[in-house]
């Protein structure tokens, strides 16, 4: 295994727990954990940029992922695959060079066509069994991260960044 060029992932279900919060005036809200922070902060030193591809178009997620400055964002998404491919365009790569998590149905295909693929404990069973690594983490606890040390481990680069970071 090598560092991918790109890590892409999903949010409802990676990120969030996949719940989906109403208030009585019609407001949703998403619980995002700050744990996943770090795994862009390790990929962002590794010089791999990050970016989220979801079915949802949310200004949740938008200001999450502006807070993260991730470099993409692709919103409402009909077909990831496409999506990925015209990122991998842009950055003069292939799906190949991609690690993707996701953990349901719409992620199933990008699994399926990228370099290294992800889904957290508590993704649906048919993705688990389709995936190179299933987190130790569900969605919404820090399965992104998880998803990230391992591909950092399995490299033997994780405590060359970790020690970066420290400093």
């Amino acid at each position: 295994m090598q560092l991918p060029k790109l890590i892409l992932t999903d949010i409802d279900g990676v990120w969030t727990d996949g719940s989906m919060y109403y208030s009585s005036d019609g407001a949703e809200f998403k619980r995002f954990n700050t744990f996943d922070s770090f795994g862009v902060l390790l990929a962002r030193k590794a010089g791999i940029p990050v970016g989220i591809i979801t079915g949802e178009d949310t200004e949740m997620v938008e200001r999450r992922s502006k807070k993260l400055k991730l470099e993409f964002l692709v919103q409402g998404s009909s077909d990831k695959v496409a999506d990925a491919t015209e990122i991998c365009k842009q950055l003069g790569i292939q799906l190949s060079d991609v690690a993707y998590i996701g953990d349901d149905i719409g992620d199933y295909k990008l699994l399926q066509a990228c370099g290294i693929s992800g889904a957290p404990s508590n993704a649906a069973e048919f993705v688990k069994q389709e995936v190179d690594y299933v987190t130790s983490l569900g969605g919404g606890s820090g399965a992104f991260r998880d998803f990230v040390e391992y591909i950092f481990k399995e490299v033997g680069v994780y405590d060359k960044y970790l020690d970066q970071l420290k400093q």
